[in-house]
């Protein structure tokens, strides 16, 4: 057993009841159902606090990558009560939004998008009456138990600095984290990471509201090294600042998105850094330009091993997938993160102990969130009463098998992990018919 809370790192025997941990002992317990573990790392449940896809195909992956709880809450969501109404029992493991500017933005904007801005909300400039609609629009969202504020600034490039700040006092009314995807990751001023990050942690420390950064590698790139400097100096001069990586060089969005029109009078090389998601072929100026439409998306190889790497093994940094997969196409992240964590960075480079990525997977989101939503206090770690979202590894062989050709494979390595008591992989295979998932939101306002 493998505890980042109390630091246990023992054998030990876990009694469950109700849902809870009942019990841990040193020595054996008696229940009506036993899983042996022997040989096999036993670890609270992975907590995610990014990813897309929140539906069944994608569950199934999040499970067998050991996530026991997946969280939208970078975009977020802008019918809040509508997101936690429509998965209720019918997820195989715990699910939850937040309140997206994104999505409010562009329910105000009338966008002709469906999951990301596609026209107005990417490229209008809001005016005063209407930063005030999207602001109630956000706090309407956090009223109704929303996890925080969801912020894309790279897909809403129109969005001015004060509306951002509007954004973040409707968070901080809530005493509610802002979660951005912040505006540039582009390495020279105007417009870069480091301007990027100096505007929302400035956003942060004038309205009180707590910030996590997501995603961090893919909005640094080669300025990772001063990023994270920024997040450290921040927090050590009292702003609630945290941030979040995934272990991959390479990003993903959809083609059509506002992020993607610094391509449009880039160089021709530049095309190159994009793979059509649907073929798996890499782009040129012309073959960008004729699949420029929505529901087509792109990965983005704009990373380096070594900035990767940074990102991931920071102790700043909690881990995240931002996963999606539909109808088996996407983002290898979706079904690897976890287990390229703990195979890549644990076993093989050894470049974060056992303990470090279980705190990186589980712990640290788990805090990121309890202030606001208490239920979080019973998840990412085990102790009794906690939540039994618990996942069970064997870490001499767990390991992402997805490759950005093939990102629907599942990882393998994961022997069992439960939701709230129920097991949902049994023997590294997902149990059909269950739905033990919860909503995971704060208290109703």
């Amino acid at each position: 057993m493998v505890d980042p809370e109390s630091k246990l790192d023992a054998v030990r025997s876990i009694g469950i009841s109700g849902g809870k941990v009942a019990a841990i002992a040193a020595g054996p317990l008696r229940g009506k159902q036993v899983i042996d573990a022997k040989g096999l790392v036993v670890a609270p449940g992975f907590v995610d606090l990014h990813v897309h896809g929140q539906d069944d195909e994608n569950y199934r992956l999040y499970a067998l990558d050991g996530v026991t709880t997946a969280l939208e809450l970078e975009v977020g969501t802008d019918d809040v009560p509508g997101f936690y109404a429509a998965r209720e029992g019918k997820a195989l493991i715990n699910y939850g939004a937040s309140a997206g500017h994104i999505k409010a933005r562009m329910a105000v904007m009338k966008d002709g998008g469906t999951f990301l801005p596609l026209d107005h909300a990417g490229h209008d400039v809001a005016n005063d009456a209407q930063i005030a609609e999207i602001r109630r629009h956000i706090e309407t969202g956090l009223a109704a138990g929303a996890l925080g504020v969801g912020m894309g600034l790279q897909y809403t490039p129109a969005a001015s600095k004060y509306e951002v700040l509007e954004a973040f006092r409707g968070a901080a009314k809530y005493h509610a984290p802002v979660f951005v995807h912040t505006r540039s990751f582009l390495e020279t001023d105007p417009g870069s990471s480091v301007e990027s990050y100096m505007e929302v942690i400035a956003a942060s420390a004038i309205t009180g509201a707590p910030l996590h950064i997501v995603h961090l590698n893919s909005t640094s790139l080669a300025s990772t090294p001063k990023t994270l400097a920024m997040v450290k100096d921040a927090r050590a001069h009292g702003v609630d600042v945290t941030a979040e990586a995934y272990p991959y060089i390479a990003g993903m969005t959809e083609i059509s998105s506002p992020l993607l029109d610094q391509f449009v009078s880039g160089p021709d090389s530049m095309f190159s850094k994009l793979m059509l998601v649907r073929t798996g072929e890499r782009l040129t100026r012309a073959t960008f330009t004729a699949n420029r439409k929505p529901g087509n998306s792109v990965i983005l190889f704009l990373n380096t091993p070594e900035m990767e790497a940074m990102a991931m093994t920071s102790p700043l940094t909690s881990i995240a997938s931002d996963g999606r997969i539909e109808h088996g196409k996407g983002h290898p992240r979706t079904s690897g993160t976890s287990a390229r964590t703990l195979g890549y960075y644990v076993r093989e480079t050894k470049e974060l102990t056992m303990m470090e990525a279980i705190r990186k997977l589980a712990l640290m989101p788990a805090q990121r969130l309890e202030k606001l939503a208490p239920v979080f206090k019973s998840k990412g770690r085990i102790r009794v009463g906690a939540d039994a979202d618990i996942t069970v590894f064997d870490p001499a062989t767990v390991i992402d098998k997805s490759t950005y050709q093939q990102p629907a494979l599942p990882s393998v390595g994961f022997r069992y992990v439960l939701v709230n008591g129920v097991p949902v992989v049994m023997d590294g295979a997902v149990k059909d018919g269950t739905y033990p998932g919860r909503g995971a939101r704060a208290p109703i306002k």
